[in-house]
């Protein structure tokens, strides 16, 4: 193979830049992956368990009811907390109350008879920490990764996400089948334990000195500056936009009947996350890319053409990689979104702005399953999934038209960006500063 063909490719793999000059993003990643795949036991085991105990689609269905509220307030709370304390310390703290919750699940399924309301107690506990530990762990990326080398960093961590999601359910699967309920929740404590362990290594990250508590004054104030900059709130109303119209999941099982591929559920749900590991492992160009805006737009247009076209075809086998183009699609918008909120947002926003993070790419979803069910009710199942891609295109194109700044926005030009970056390179001289004074007074000790 010649050379020039061998750069070619090379350049096609994901940048490892922000793993090699990050030890707290190297730590952040290895974690990540070990909470992904402990607590993936407990979430296929616990609505497995809720199914078992009660033998009702609809008791199970709950636990979406019942994790949505705490998610959004605490989500917003929990923006507003990671402004005002120790990033680090929120992170350790909420993995150890998930890692107690995993404990309460255990204790319940060693009992002779274990109970339900403890499931959805649990279940609404880790939405709430979830909720404030997100906007920590998201804050946090701005500040330790250097800013050039956001969209790489995204890239590394969607891909750690991707195999996460393949990867955990499958193994969790097969854990509980043969297993049973009580060691699935055992391994996802054990995961926690070893994730509390190397959250206490990361470096401090302490808020500004003159930071307020979180307060609801505070959380409006982030709010402002969002509504205040039309590329953030592109990204935001894109993403809403394109996951209320074209987010089918919930329809799937009706889908694979109409396509007479009872089979093929599984490899539904799958599709997406395979489509988002392929761009994954192909990312190295995305780091040259400036215009992340077009990213944004063209990711989530593309989802909408891919999910139209699934509800088109009658082949399951064009649906199955339609669906995989989507999740490239999809992806590749998520890297747009996530390096514009690092390279723009202010350190003393970034907590706050995560928390709306939170809400825009977990709301949206949620209702995007509503609607889809409602307008497989009315219109059949695959007009409710192409109608819904066709609409999610149109409201990209009418977002664009509203928000062209978006579209124009290019990290080496754009007011916040520069802003960012300068911010950024005197926190890392001032990091540097500390800790040249720990280490000369270490020595002379």
């Amino acid at each position: 193979m010649s050379s020039p063909l061998l750069s070619k490719l090379s350049a096609l793999l994901p940048d490892t830049a922000p793993w090699r000059s990050s030890r707290d993003f190297r730590l952040l990643w290895v974690q990540g992956l070990v909470t992904y795949f402990s607590s993936a036991l407990a979430m296929v085991a616990l609505p497995l368990q809720i199914k078992e105990l009660t033998g009702s689609p609809l008791a199970v269905g709950a636990m979406g009811a019942v994790e949505l509220v705490p998610l959004v307030v605490f989500g917003l709370y929990g923006g507003a907390l990671a402004d005002a304390a120790d990033r680090r310390k929120v992170i350790v703290a909420t993995e150890a109350g998930l890692g107690l919750l995993a404990g309460l699940l255990l204790v319940n399924a060693l009992l002779p008879e274990p109970m339900l309301w403890p499931l959805y107690v649990v279940a609404a506990g880790v939405s709430a920490l979830a909720g404030l530990q997100r906007p920590a762990l998201d804050s946090l990326l701005a500040r330790i990764v250097p800013h050039e080398q956001q969209t790489a960093a995204a890239a590394l961590n969607s891909l750690r996400w991707q195999m996460g999601s393949i990867a955990g359910p499958a193994i969790a699967g097969l854990v509980v089948a043969y297993a049973g309920h009580a060691p699935a929740y055992g391994v996802t404590i054990a995961g926690f334990a070893v994730s509390v362990l190397m959250c206490r290594r990361l470096s401090p990250a302490p808020a500004a000195h003159d930071a307020e508590k979180p307060s609801l004054r505070g959380i409006a104030e982030g709010a402002r500056y969002a509504w205040s900059r039309p590329v953030l709130l592109g990204t935001y109303t894109i993403d809403l936009a394109a996951m209320f119209f074209a987010f089918p999941n919930t329809i799937f099982p009706f889908l694979a009947d109409e396509l007479d591929a009872d089979w093929s559920l599984g490899l539904m749900y799958a599709a997406g996350s395979v489509g988002s590991l392929v761009l994954g492992l192909t990312s190295g160009w995305t780091s040259k890319v400036r215009r992340h805006g077009l990213l944004v737009a063209g990711g989530a247009a593309g989802w909408g053409l891919a999910i139209a076209a699934a509800g088109w075809f009658g082949n399951v086998w064009l649906v199955l990689l339609c669906l995989a183009f989507a999740g490239a699609g999809d992806m590749l918008s998520g890297l747009g979104r996530a390096t514009i909120w690092n390279q723009t947002i202010p350190e003393e926003l970034r907590g706050r702005l995560a928390g709306i993070e939170v809400l825009s790419y977990s709301v949206g979803p949620q209702l995007g399953q509503v609607r889809a069910g409602v307008a497989a009710g009315w219109t059949g199942t695959r007009a409710a999934v192409w109608s819904g891609g066709v609409a999610c295109v149109a409201s990209v194109g009418l977002l664009c038209l509203a928000l062209p700044k978006l579209l124009t926005y290019d990290a080496d030009t754009d007011e916040d960006s520069l802003r960012r970056k300068a911010q950024q390179d005197r926190e890392r001289r001032e990091q540097e500063r500390r800790d040249g004074v720990r280490q000369e007074t270490a020595g002379s000790a």
